[in-house]
Order: C-alpha cells, then sequence, then structure tokens
C-alpha cells in the first residue's frame, strides 16, 4: 500500500534522509523509531506530500505522492506531530469544517464529524472550544480530523507525546480498533509505544534505515535475549556448581544472596534456548524455586547499541 524507494531529502548542505526504502502492507502498524532528529518526521512529511524529496519517490496505494499528490493524499490521513488546530472554533465545528474541505456535504458532512467524534470518543467535548481543551482530547481531534474520510493510511507523528498514563491508554487502544484494516506509521522515539502497538519497526538513525523487523525479531539481538532468572529457596553455592556445568550454560552468576535465598541470572551460550536444560537441573536436585522468568530481549537496549554504533560512524 506504500512503497518509498532511494527517498532522500537535503536542506542546503544537510542531508536529513538518507537513501530510505522500505514498503507497507495492508494491516501493519509500523513504528518509524529514532532518535531525535534522526529523519523520522521529515520521512513521514515526504510520505504525506507535505515536503517533496531532493531525490526518490513515494507511491501510496498506486498513487505517485509527487506526480499525483492530490489522488495520493485522498489516501491518507496525516496527523502532523504539532497539532493543526483552529483554537476558536468547537470540536463539532471544526470537524464539520475538514469534511467539507475534504469535499462533503449535508448529511454527509455532519456523519462523518459525528463518526470520528464517536471513534475517538470526543462526544464529552464535542461543544466545547478548542482552545480551552486539554492536551488528551486535543491530541484526539487531531486523530479525530485524520481519520474523518476513513483513509486506508495514517501517517502519525507522534501521536502520544505529552500525554500522561491514562490518556496514552485511550490513544494506542484506538489506533489498535483500526490497524487490520488500513496501513498506520507511527513516529515515535518511544519505545514503550513501539511495544504496546506495533507489529513492525523500522529504525532510522542519521538519515538512514538501520534496522527491520518485528519487535520481537529486534529484541532477539539483545545481549539478554533467553537469560534465565531464578530464585531459589537454598544457597548459592551447589546451584551455580551445577547449572555452569551445563554444556547449554556459557555463564551463571548471582545477583543477590540472603541467608536461605538467592537470585541466580544464566546465560546461555550463543543466545539459545537454554530453559529445558534449567528446569532439568531444578527437578534433579529438588531445588525449591521461588521465581523463573526467561529474558525476552529488551528493545531498549537493541535501539541504544544499534544507534550508538551509527552515531559513533
Amino acid at each position: 500500500m506504500i512503497t518509498v524507494t532511494a527517498l532522500k531529502k537535503n536542506f542546503g548542505a544537510r542531508t536529513a534522509v538518507n537513501q530510505v526504502s522500505f514498503e507497507v502492507e495492508k494491516g501493519t502498524v509500523l513504528g518509524f523509531l529514532g532518535p531525535n532528529g534522526a529523519g523520522k518526521t521529515t520521512t513521514i512529511r515526504m510520505i504525506a506530500g507535505f515536503l517533496m524529496p531532493t531525490e526518490g519517490s513515494v507511491t501510496v496505494l498506486g498513487h505517485d505522492v509527487q506526480a499525483d499528490p492530490v489522488s495520493a493524499q485522498r489516501q491518507i490521513g496525516y496527523m502532523p506531530e504539532r497539532t493543526p488546530l483552529y483554537e476558536d472554533m468547537t470540536v463539532e465545528g471544526f470537524l464539520r469544517f475538514i469534511a467539507e474541505v475534504r469535499g462533503y456535504r449535508g448529511a454527509e458532512r455532519t456523519e462523518r464529524a459525528d463518526q470520528a467524534i464517536r471513534a475517538c470518543m470526543l462526544d464529552s467535548v464535542r461543544h466545547q472550544v478548542i482552545d480551552t481543551l486539554s492536551k488528551g482530547y486535543r491530541q484526539r481531534t487531531c486523530l479525530a480530523q485524520a481519520i474523518l474520510h476513513d483513509p486506508p493510511v495514517l501517517l502519525l507523528d507522534e501521536p502520544t507525546e505529552g500525554l500522561d498514563p491514562n490518556q496514552k491508554q485511550v490513544v494506542r487502544e484506538m489506533i489498535a480498533r483500526m490497524a487490520s484494516e488500513k496501513v498506520i506509521i507511527i513516529s515515535t522515539h518511544v519505545l514503550e509505544e513501539v511495544e504496546a502497538i506495533c507489529n513492525r519497526v523500522i529504525i532510522i538513525s542519521n538519515g538512514s534505515v538501520v534496522a527491520d523487523g518485528t519487535p520481537a525479531a529486534l529484541k532477539q539481538r539483545s545481549k539478554h535475549y533467553n537469560e534465565v532468572h531464578l530464585s531459589l529457596g537454598s544457597a548459592s553455592g551447589p546451584a551455580v556448581k551445577a547449572l555452569s556445568a551445563l554444556d547449554e550454560v556459557q555463564r551463571v552468576e548471582v545477583v543477590a544472596e540472603r541467608d536461605t535465598t538467592c537470585e541466580l541470572r544464566i546465560t546461555p551460550k550463543q543466545q539459545a534456548p537454554v530453559i529445558a536444560a534449567v528446569l532439568k537441573a531444578v527437578a534433579s536436585h529438588g531445588w525449591p524455586v521461588t521465581n523463573l522468568k526467561v529474558d525476552g530481549g529488551r528493545l531498549e537496549e537493541v535501539f541504544r547499541q544499534i544507534t550508538r554504533t551509527e552515531d559513533a560512524a
């Protein structure tokens, strides 16, 4: 549904986006992840047709954003980083105005606005002036204008920036409800956001794509992937000795120890699964287990490793 090919954007002598290419299919919630200044917002703006690329191309459902911008933009709902709202309008008045700009008239204009209000849970503030809204309701109003025409593609730039945890959860739930029928690209630097709602991640650093995969696949690159955290109701000595002798284990570390309890971190060789061998050892020795957890990897660590390497280069 979206094809980005060798996209490049220069601002004078500075290259903000450099040879970015990817494709996105229906049902994908793509987290476009990167540190501040990495080129995320610039890329989103070029996909939306808000900025023209220096080189490369973008097509949205077969429409070239440069050659046929109006047809491409009809397929897109765009929520910029800074919410563009008319402060003196009510929520309902603003959404009816956007519906009219989109070409809807009469009853259909009203219905489109009402559907967006219901979808974004804005009914309690529909008659309130936008200038008086909280940050959360302003974000939802901006999201409402983006989905008003039921576009197959949604571009959301930092959609939960500045929201409290409850407000973030509301926005995430709204995105999740729409996900199966659309392509949704979320530009963010919040890793929690990516893990909560995205089924694919692209990491961009210094204007270039440096990683592309599912959150689970990226977490497998973590040095902690498949580590076993084991808490026992016994002293650590015998357990450390027995577990260290296992062929699958690289090392065993004592994380904490008290009189009759200990916490161990068991690192596998080459990040291979080691839990079965650990459970077998626990059962054969009869150790009293109080807690057992397998580390699924840490996206934050992978993100820092990738972007730090790129920055150093």
